[in-house]
This record gives C-alpha cells, structure tokens and sequence, in this order.
C-alpha cells in the first residue's frame, strides 16, 4: 500500500489518497494495485472522524485503466477464480461510494477504462482544464466491456440512449465535452486550484449519495422496457452486425449487458456486468485485439523499429512528384500535419487539379461540421502547385508518387535530384517496384527509400516503409519520425518485388480468382470472403483497383524477373494472369472503365456481369463454405509466413499490424501471425497440409512454420 498509496489526513479530517505507482509513467489497475486500493479503503472505514476522501494521482494522467497483461492470462480454466477478484474490486468501489462521507476524484489529467471507472464510483468529479486529457470507456475496441461498474454507472448517469456510443463504440471525448455528459463536475485551472475545489466541495456536502442510490431513483430516458428504448435495443444489434458480421462478441455483449442490467437492482446490474466481461476476456477475440492493438500498436507507435542513436528528425517542406489521386492524396495529408508541401506534375493545371483532391476532402468537413472555411484556407496555402521542377530546390524531402513504370520513375528521380542540395532523404510510394532497383537512378543510395501509402490516403493510417539495400538507418529513422509527424502507422519491411502488403494482397485476389476459374459462384466467393472478415471480396476489389491498372503491374513485373532485374521466385499467380487478360479481351477493365466482375448501375447497385457464366461455367464440385473461405485466408497467412522466412520482414507485430490496416485482414484475427496463435499451432499445419493436398503445393506450411511449432512457441 506505501508504496502505490499516499495516505495523508490533514487538520480537516480529510483524507487525500494519490495513486503513484513506483517506476511505472502511469498507474495501471494491477494485482498491487487492486490489493492496495483494498487496504485503503478498509483504513478510510476506520477512520473515527472522517470529513470526506479525495482520490488523485501523482502522475500527469489519473489511471490508465486495467493490467492487459494479465487479462491475457484469463482462461477457460481460471476464469472463475477471476470472477472472484474482479467482484472483490467492484465491491471495493461499491463500499467506496457507501461510505457516508464525500469522496472526490481529482483528476490530473487522462482517465480510460478502469480509470474512468474508478472516478465514476465517487460522489464529484473535479478536473484540469488540459485539452490533451482524453476520458472514456474504450473497452469494446479491445474485445471487452467496462467490467469495473462503468458500463453500469454510466447507464444510470446517462441514460441508454445517451450512453450508448461511448459503451458499443468506445467513443473517447476531450475535458471541455465531459462537462456537457456530466462526467466531470467542475474544471479547474491548475492542481492546486482542483484541491481547493475538492475541499470545498467536501465542506458543502457532508453526506452525499449516488444517484441511483436515492429512493426512487429510474434511470434517464427509461429503463430497456420502456417503448423508446425497447425499440432502439432491438435494432441495435442488427446495425452492429451490420458492422461486425458476427466476428466481434463485445458489441453485443455490451448491448445485452446494458439491456438486462437496467432491468434490475444497482448491485444485480454489477454482477450481470461481471460475468458478460468475464466471458469476453476469456474470448480469442479479446486476446487478438489486446494482443495487436494494445501492446503491437504501442510496439509501432513508440519506434521499436527505429534504429536507435540518431535525433528525432522534424521536416519542414515537402516535394510530392506526381498529382494523381496518390500524390494529391500524400500533399494533403502533409499540409494536415502543418508542412509546407510543393506538388509537382508535368503541368500546373495538373498540379492544381492534384490541389484541388485537399479542397473536395475539406468541403466535405465542413459539411459534415468537422472543419471550417478558415481551416480550409489554412490548410490550401500550405500546398503549392507547380509544373517547374526548380520549386522542389529547398524542400528537405521528395516523395515520387508518379505511375508504376521504372523508366518513367528513373527520369523523375534524375530530373528532380539534379535542382535538390545534399543531403535530401528521396522517397518512392512504388507498391510493387524494388527499392533497390529504383535507387540505382539516385546520386545517394543511402538516401533513398520506399514509402508506401495507401488509398485513399487521407483515410487510411498505414505508411509501409521499405528498406532499400543500400537505405541507410539514418535515413530510416528519419522517414520514420516523418511518418508519425504527419500522424500514420509505419511499418518497417525489407526489399522485394512486392514488399510484404502487395505480395500478400495478391494472394489474396489470386485465390478468388482460382476459384472462379473452378467454377465457384462469384456471388459466392466475395460473399465468403466478407464473412471470414475481409472488408471487400477479391473479385470486387479488383474491380476497384482495375484490371488495366492490374494487367500494366503483372506485365512490368513479368518483365523484370525475365530481364533478371528482380526475383520472382516467389511469385504464384498463374490465374490472376489469365483472368485479367480473358476479362480484357472483352473490354472488362474494372469499375472505373465502365465494368468488371460487376456491372455498375446508376442506382448505385451492382451485379455480376452475366458474361462469368460463360468464360467460367459454375460446377457442382463440392466445395465447402469453410473450404473457399479457408483457401483465401490461410494462401494470406502462407504467404506472410514466407516474408518472415525470407527476410522481407523483421517483425510479427509488423506483420500484424500491415496486414490488418494494409491489406484488410480480418481485425478479429489480430493479424496473420495472430491468426496461427490462436487457431492453434498444429490444427494449422494440419490445415495447411489438408488444403495443399486438396488445392495444390501453395498452401503447403513453409519451414519457418514447422521450426515454430517444433519449439512450441507462438508467433510474438
């Protein structure tokens, strides 16, 4: 207890508790947390003259929520033993807000999760005004529920109705908002000025008691039989589904929990919270998102691939070669984060239409009330047009985003480097080409790397960073401090045709194709696609990518491996090759040319264009749901397995987290390699021999796979 716990009782009989875990940047509710908060509270109990508690922290954050950790630990096995502990802690809560006495909750600054919980136990809420402090009940975004009596708390605060993004969706809000919900009770300027407040919130409310303990108390708005919110509840988890398709058990476990527990007593509600969050914690589920998207993005975010020794590098203006929609898109999203962007293509007017992509994306804010005309015109002066290549000369990074073909690459980057002084990181957003072979163009090879972004890229968070053979560490740790200045997700992969996301995307694609050549439906083969979890089946995708655009890569790349300009060793995409040129032959070149797999109606709708049936008859072949489903996933996951063997990637959470934001892999899988964990080692490679010698020698399992499950470790 000393030593997370100060206990101090001043002259007034108040009693001030700080959280401040020894050696630790913020407090986390772990085991020594919990037993602590035990001992304090039963020390409070015993106080003879108690004029109230204040409950505050030693760190710049108030409570970071719960121990991750040790949620990974929960079981089948131990989950009742957890149940136990985690009703101990609630009730230590519960006596905390009986106690008779005002209890406070000084908030220093950011409260999630169990932090968040722990404040809405107490009687007043007193912040600092920090508009970098972020509050909220983010559980569901990690498989789980707010299991310490939030989920319950903030119903009977709220209402259902009002309570219900911030429970199904784990929406997070800043201080000045947490005031309208009546979260935070009152503001203050400073720590000491939250002190005062505290006190004389304490002297005017001798005997305080929670809302939902009053005689009488109903929760706002109706309980979940009252018409309104009878009617909301049961739409609700339909439109959850619609989101989830069934593959997330938080949201409508949270629906359910909110439901019967406004039905009942306080205290019956709390242990209806406890088993629904204890099912959930011991869900794969829960273990892949805590796994990937707590300690994998933390892994990312905080430069565990960034080579160590060199200074944090900050970039003032950027050059972006090529206006496209790719290259309009990375000016935007530079201007964004408040550099000064050139944007250079082979016209002005092309420049300033590549202008105008950032214009169209802040008119749509500013409809939508997220933006306004003077943030518009902020953001617009940063970027400025050109067609004279002598505008990029004092920008201290160049970003070439010009059309996939090595020759027109090559004249870009001579052309351009001839006006740049020393020194200047040069950077290709190729999604296929070799780094190394673009870098054979550059005066500097130390100097040159590969940059990836993806479409569209003011929406999508991943940058791929690709090292070059020559990119040296100064150089990736510089293009790794850009990638997080403009606020995106880097990823660190080794050189290849391909790189790790558009070797493994084209698996993917490529197996939906190979079905449809052996006669699946191809209403089918998306449609299972979308229900393992992919955000778009392979045939519409390819639609939307274009088939043309499809055809240009796989003929340049073809190219390069006959030239022995690059390895193709690993390339296995003999059905992409003949569907796309079959489809071509009949002019079917995607969405954007008009139609491809699908025709395009002016409703909006889309069909499958009825000319499938003849190139590619549809047969009675005994494929199961779960086989089609399977080929599409485990070809993703072997081919993956196959990077990290041949070096294209370092990293399993890398490799988790590109495969997720940049491929679109399942997000209740965790990723790839979070994928074999939890299906299980051996069932995988059981797996993988039974479609290999069903399907064919792809699915085979790679010798990094076997060396694994030899030693009996997971993918980590």
């Amino acid at each position: 207890m000393q030593e997370i716990y100060r206990y101090e009782k001043d002259a007034d009989n108040i009693v001030t508790i700080t959280i401040d875990m020894p050696g630790r940047p913020v407090n986390t509710m772990n085991d020594a947390f919990q037993d602590g908060l035990l001992a304090v509270i039963d020390r409070v109990e015993q106080e003879q003259a108690l004029t109230g508690v204040i409950l505050t922290s030693g760190k710049d954050s108030f409570v970071a929520g719960g121990d991750l950790k040790s949620l990974l630990r929960v079981t089948e096995d131990n989950k009742q033993e957890f149940f136990h502990r985690l009703e101990t802690a609630k009730q230590a809560l519960r006596r905390l807000e009986l106690l008779g006495r005002p209890v406070v909750a000084a908030l220093t600054g950011t409260a999630l999760g169990g932090g968040l919980e722990l404040a809405l136990a107490c009687h007043h809420r007193i912040a600092i005004d920090n508009p970098k402090a972020e509050f909220g009940l983010p559980e569901v975004t990690l498989g789980l529920l707010p299991g310490a009596g939030g989920l319950t708390r903030l119903v009977r605060m709220m209402g259902i109705e009002r309570a219900f993004p911030y429970l199904v969706e784990g929406k997070r809000i800043k201080v000045a908002r947490t005031i309208k919900e009546g979260w935070i009770d009152q503001l203050a300027s400073d720590l000491a000025e939250m002190m005062r407040l505290a006190r004389d919130y304490i002297a005017q409310n001798p005997a305080p008691v929670q809302p939902w303990d009053e005689k009488g108390y109903k929760i706002p708005g109706g309980a979940a039989n009252h018409p309104k919110m009878s009617r909301m509840l049961l739409a609700a988890p339909a439109m959850t589904d619609k989101k989830t398709r069934g593959l997330l058990p938080a949201p409508e476990a949270v629906i359910a929990t909110i439901a019967e527990g406004s039905l009942v007593d306080f205290d019956t509600a709390l242990r209806i919270e406890s088993r629904a969050f204890v099912r959930l914690v011991a869900s794969p589920e829960a273990k892949n998102l805590i796994s990937t998207f707590f300690f994998g993005m933390n892994s990312v975010t905080s430069g565990e691939r960034r080579p160590a020794g060199y200074d944090k590098r900050r970039f003032r203006k950027v050059g972006v070669l090529g206006a496209g929609m790719m290259g309009a898109g990375i000016a935007y999203a530079c201007a964004r984060a408040g550099l000064s962007v050139v944007l250079k293509d082979v016209a002005l007017d092309s420049a300033e239409k590549g202008k105008a992509y950032s214009a169209g994306i802040l008119d749509k804010a500013i409809k939508r009330g997220r933006a306004t005309e003077d943030r518009k015109q902020a953001l617009l002066e940063l970027i400025q047009p050109t067609g004279d290549v002598q505008d990029l000369a004092d920008c201290d990074l160049i970003i070439e985003a010009v059309f996939e073909d090595e020759k027109l690459k090559d004249r870009v980057i001579r052309e351009t480097e001839a006006v740049l002084k020393p020194g200047v990181i040069f950077a290709s957003n190729t999604s296929t080409l070799p780094i190394s072979m673009l870098a054979e163009s550059a005066r500097d090879t130390a100097k040159f790397i590969g940059l990836h972004f993806f479409s569209p890229v003011d929406k999508m968070k991943l940058v791929e960073i690709i090292r070059g053979r020559d990119s040296s560490d100064e150089t990736l740790a510089a293009v790794f401090d850009f990638v997080r200045q403009i606020r995106k997700l880097p990823i660190v992969v080794n050189d290849s045709l391909g790189f790790f996301t558009s070797r493994v995307f084209a698996t993917y694609t490529d197996e939906g194709l190979q079905l449809l050549q052996e006669g699946v439906a191809p209403v089918r083969i998306d449609s299972l696609a979308k229900r393992a979890g992919m955000p778009v089946g392979p045939l519409a995708v390819t639609d939307e990518v274009s088939l043309t655009l499809g055809q240009k890569v796989v003929a340049t790349n073809d190219r390069l491996i006959r030239e022995g300009k690059v390895k193709g060793d690993h390339i296995d995409r003999k059905a992409t090759e003949e569907v796309i040129d079959a489809m071509m032959e009949q002019g079917r070149g995607g969405r954007a040319y008009g139609g491809g797999f699908y025709d395009y109606h002016e409703d909006g709708t889309k069909s499958i264009w009825p000319g499938l049936r003849e190139m590619w008859p549809e047969k009675e072949h005994g494929f199961s749901d779960r086989d089609i489903s399977d080929r599409m996933i485990f070809r993703q996951v072997v081919e993956s397995l196959k990077c990290l063997q041949e070096g294209v990637l370092d990293s399993v959470v890398d490799g988790n987290i590109g495969s997720i934001f940049g491929i679109g892999f399942p997000y209740h899988t965790g990723g790839v390699f979070q994928y074999i964990n939890t299906y299980g080692m051996d069932r995988f490679i059981a797996r993988c021999r039974e479609l290999a010698e069903r399907h064919g020698p792809r699915f085979n399992p790679p010798e990094i796979l076997l060396a694994q499950a030899e030693e009996g470790e997971l993918f980590t």
